[in-house]
């Protein structure tokens, strides 16, 4: 049997298999539909705080993206019609986004865009969903502070019209 030497590339490749394979382990375990959701606070990019817990009473989707996601591109207008259409039946989006401070620009730029507050993940604080390792991902809560969906259980995890109706809507309609 022949070795060859690893390269950079190789070495590249095999860490971007591992990472592949390791990356299910990292979703947050103890994410359970119907249990509490886990606490977030978003630090929106004017400087405000938003909590899920000061939104009791509310469903909240907490929606993680980049602006380097195509996805994520093509999901957050979608979204954003959404919660417009939705939020005087108490309906709130909290957009987390992945991009470091070096594309405040950027993100700021297209959160301008959106009908939901945004803030950078690194400034805010999601712990209870795990490691984000896919994009989009994101999760729903209902009124009561239950977790309604976990994004990582999702097999299409980009939202459509037609999966925010379906989950969504008979939500709000709860209350």
């Amino acid at each position: 049997m022949r070795f060859e030497p690893v390269t950079s590339t190789r070495r590249a490749f095999l860490f971007g298999c591992a990472a592949a394979l390791l990356a299910p382990a990292a979703r947050a375990s103890h994410l359970r539909v119907g249990a509490p959701a886990p606490a977030t606070t978003l630090v929106t990019l004017d400087g405000r705080s938003i909590s899920t817990t000061d939104l009791a009473g509310q469903v909240v989707i907490v929606t993680f993206w980049a602006t380097y996601c195509s996805p994520c591109r093509t999901e957050l207008p979608l979204l954003s019609r959404f919660a417009a259409a939705h939020a005087k039946e108490g309906l709130t989006v909290l957009g987390f986004c992945l991009d470091g401070e070096d594309a405040l620009a950027d993100v700021t730029r297209i959160a301008h865009e959106l009908s939901f507050p945004v803030g950078l993940l690194s400034r805010s604080r999601a712990e209870g969903y795990g490691r984000i390792w896919r994009l989009p991902v994101s999760f729903t809560i209902d009124r009561a502070g239950q977790l309604a969906s976990d994004g990582w259980s999702e097999k299409q995890p980009l939202l459509s019209t037609a999966r925010l109706e379906a989950l969504v809507t008979p939500l709000l309609r709860s209350g």
